[in-house]
């Protein structure tokens, strides 16, 4: 009832007080040099920056940067401070993006803690929250905003929220071809255009992009296509648009660092592979109802089948009681086939190797729509959102680990001709699984933005979010059962203008995160699940919860020909009963639990400077992420570890993953017909996955830069060139621990060492040409 009354009195807030004048159009991305940022998930609601309360970075189109992977990705890690990539599949279109410590990741496993949207789309995939990043279609993103925690944006909002915008007929007019080629057999085709035609608008775009990869076994297919309709007549604006992709993604994942050393381009065991194909529908409706009064509404249906096959090593050995038959370690238990025969040691003591397979087929739906009124409130400014949304998602999940034999370059080969030995232990930790998930995420969001004083603008804004997720086990009943959630989250804020370009705000929101289905399949210590995507047992996970608090002064001044923006700010995010990846005794396997209370909190500052051709700009973020409660964590392969594979983790260990400052600097010139860019990113070390206690040496730190040019032949030709990692500096973003000494290393006999990690790729280069027309 409370959430109710609160909920009305925000309309209320809305509809109160005189008409007010009809409001200018608002640009996309920019407005007389005022930077707009996305204000709900419907990204066409918009504010000024300077009214959010909260640190926010929005890019366009010319900072996606040509180069190998995702460009937006690396267009973040750029430019937005507290903003780094993780290489935890060592494949340049999977990496995690990590912003305040919190992560967006394609990886089950991942704790998810950024919410994305595309275009007003939930991104965050139903079964495991997790982000897809290949399925975005790069060659149509108009602009994104990444911001602080803001409730408004629904789930996995903990540490901020991404909204991407795709392009339109209306909004981009005309066409582009862009063909590249460079380092490790990088082969890119891409086509965009966009036409208006009266009342009718269209856009379409489609890329193709190949290539060997650095490492080995490591070759990655991206296929993307958008397509866009739009209508407008009148106040009315409609909009039809498709997102299909079908994309196959090798990773190669962590090595141990003496292989790595002896070979830089080896992988520790293969396949690892990835095949998503999507569709996605979307349809849109904008009315403007009055000169004060918007209505806005978003439909869609998506289908994604993702498909994954790891080969790994396995601790399947002859049994000590019986060398004849194969046992889970030597004294562990009988391995048993899909009959519930023992599966016996053809390969007279192996080595062995798994495959673990899945396919995951999700569908999707959901509805959103909301209302921006804008009327004076006590003779003043007010604007009111109010909204809500449904997004439903129908998963079936199968998976099972297959027994072969690991080949002299540690690959996964079948026993006896065939694709390898399946393995059912009834009730043990590896067996076939088959799920079923139905999630219903519900929600109610009002935000209100009131100009108070000529000077001060507060916001206040509030979501009820509901959760509801059924597991349903298509092989017996360990996975049955109904979870659901519930929680409203508050947030206010203000803003001040100090005069000379300044202002400043301070804001503090809460924000929720309900257990994925995932999680919820895999949160048992005793049955533990594959980290490749298996799941078993039913958990009593909660929910996660986060309070943060920030505050900043951002300016922009301009005189002489020479303009400057800049901001500084400080923010603490504290989260209770986080949830996390643990290790298990069995290799490769892990489960999920509430690891208590954490803190993530630092300070960020940039600035940018731009003078005729000449731009600069430079970003500097201390994160400092801990964990607030005494764990007991399984971690057998970390070397501090006791005799029972446990660490021990104090109040004020970093979280692994993390680095505690980061450094970005920026320089472009471009006199006609050249342009020239340089950025470096200085980070310092982090700890490694697997040590949470902080008892081994850190990932040390690193310096990368990245040079970009081009020159235009004509007004519609330009040749390009990218340079990643200019210096070949040899450096890795994401570190763990394996059972090195379990597996015989052709490239480093005796490896006993088991620190592992994703190195980063070398330098590369790419280089193109564009037309425009």
């Amino acid at each position: 009832m409370k959430i109710l009354t609160f909920l009305l009195a925000g309309a209320a807030i809305g509809v109160l007080g005189g008409r007010a004048p009809a409001r200018a159009e608002e640009a996309p991305a920019q407005l007389s040099g005022v930077t707009v940022v996305a204000r709900s998930p419907l990204s066409e609601a918009q504010a000024e920056r300077d009214e959010i309360p909260a640190a926010a970075v929005t890019l366009d189109a010319a900072d996606l940067q040509p180069g190998q992977g995702s460009a937006l990705l690396q267009a973040l890690e750029r430019r937005a401070p507290g903003v780094a990539l993780s290489d935890a599949q060592a494949n340049p279109y999977q990496p995690n993006l990590v912003y305040r410590g919190f992560e967006a990741s394609p990886l089950q496993g991942s704790a998810q803690g950024v919410a994305v949207y595309v275009d007003g789309v939930r991104f965050n995939q139903p079964f495991g929250d997790t982000v897809n990043w290949d399925l975005i279609p790069e060659a149509a993103i108009r602009a994104l905003t990444l911001e602080g925690s803001n409730p408004v944006f629904g789930l996995n909002a903990l540490g901020g929220s991404l909204s991407v915008r795709l392009r339109d007929g209306f909004s981009d007019p005309g066409g582009s071809a862009t063909l590249s080629a460079g380092s490790f057999g990088a082969r890119n085709a891409e086509v965009a255009y966009g036409r208006a035609d009266g009342d009718l608008g269209l856009y379409v775009a489609a890329s193709a992009r190949d290539e060997d990869g650095w490492r080995d076994f490591s070759p990655s297919r991206v296929r993307q296509v958008y397509a866009d309709l739009g209508l407008r007549h009148g106040p009315v604006e409609l909009h039809a648009g498709l997102i299909a992709a079908d994309n196959d993604l090798t990773g190669t994942g962590p090595a141990p660092v003496e292989l790595l050393a002896a070979d830089r381009r080896a992988v520790f065991t293969y396949p690892d592979e990835t095949r998503n194909h999507f569709g996605l529908l979307r349809l849109s409706g904008d009315v403007e109802a009055s000169p004060d009064l918007t209505l806005q509404a978003r439909a869609y249906v998506g289908r994604l089948r993702q498909q994954t096959r790891n080969g790994d090593a396995t601790d399947a050995a002859p049994c000590d009681a019986d060398p004849a038959l194969l046992c889970l370690e030597a004294e562990g238990p009988v391995l048993t086939d899909a009959a519930g025969a023992p599966i016996g040691d053809v390969l007279h003591g192996g080595p062995y190797a798994q495959l673990n397979v899945s396919d995951t087929r999700t569908t999707s739906s959901g509805a959103a729509a909301q209302l921006v009124w804008s009327r004076p409130l006590l003779g003043r400014a007010n604007s009111l959102t109010a909204g809500a949304s449904l997004d439903m998602g129908w998963t079936a999940f199968s998976a099972q680990s297959l027994l072969g034999a690991l080949t002299a370059d540690r690959g996964f080969a079948g026993m006896g001709g065939g694709g390898g030995v399946l393995v059912d232990q009834p009730g043990g930790p590896i067996t076939p699984v088959a799920l079923g998930a139905r999630t219903r995420y519900a929600g109610l969001y009002v935000s209100d933005v009131w100009q108070a004083g000529p000077r001060l603008a507060l916001t206040l804004s509030g979501r009820l979010n509901r959760a509801e997720i059924r597991l349903s086990d298509h092989r017996g009943t360990a996975l049955d059962g109904d979870h659901s959630f519930t929680r409203f989250n508050p947030a206010a804020g203000l803003t001040y203008r100090l005069g000379g370009g300044v202002s400043g705000y301070l804001s503090y929101a809460q924000a929720n995160r309900a257990p994925a289905p995932a999680e919820l399949s895999c949160a048992s210590a005793q049955a533990p699940c594959s980290l490749t995507n298996f799941f078993v047992a039913d958990p009593p996970l909660k929910q996660v919860r986060a309070q943060t608090v920030e505050a900043g002064l951002r300016g922009r001044h301009g005189a002489h020909g020479l303009s400057a923006s800049w901001s500084l700010g400080v923010f603490r995010t504290a989260t209770a009963d986080d949830i996390s990846l643990v290790a298990s005794e069995v290799r490769g396997r892990g489960y999920f639990q509430n690891v208590g209370r954490t803190r993530r909190q630092g300070v960020e500052a940039q600035g940018q400077l731009e003078r005729g051709a000449f731009s600069a700009y430079a970003s500097y973020a201390l994160t400092d992420a801990t964990f607030r409660s005494p764990l007991v964590l399984n971690s057998p392969d970390n070397p501090a570890a006791d005799a029972g594979g446990q660490i021990f983790v104090r109040p004020g260990d970093a979280l692994p993953g993390v680095a505690r400052q980061r450094l970005k600097l920026g320089l472009s010139y471009a006199p006609e017909p050249w342009r020239v860019a340089l950025d470096v990113t200085a980070a310092s070390g982090q700890i490694l996955f697997g040590d949470e206690a902080n008892l081994q040496p850190r990932l040390p730190g690193y310096v990368v830069a990245n040079l970009s040019a081009g020159w235009r032949l004509t007004p519609a030709m330009e040749m390009f060139l990218a340079v990643r990692n200019l210096t070949d500096a040899r450096y890795a973003t994401f570190g763990t621990f394996a059972q090195t000494d379990q597996v015989a290393l052709a490239e480093a006999p005796g490896a006993a060492n088991p620190r592992s990690l994703s190195p980063a790729a070398p330098r590369s280069v790419l280089a193109g040409l564009r037309l425009t027309f």
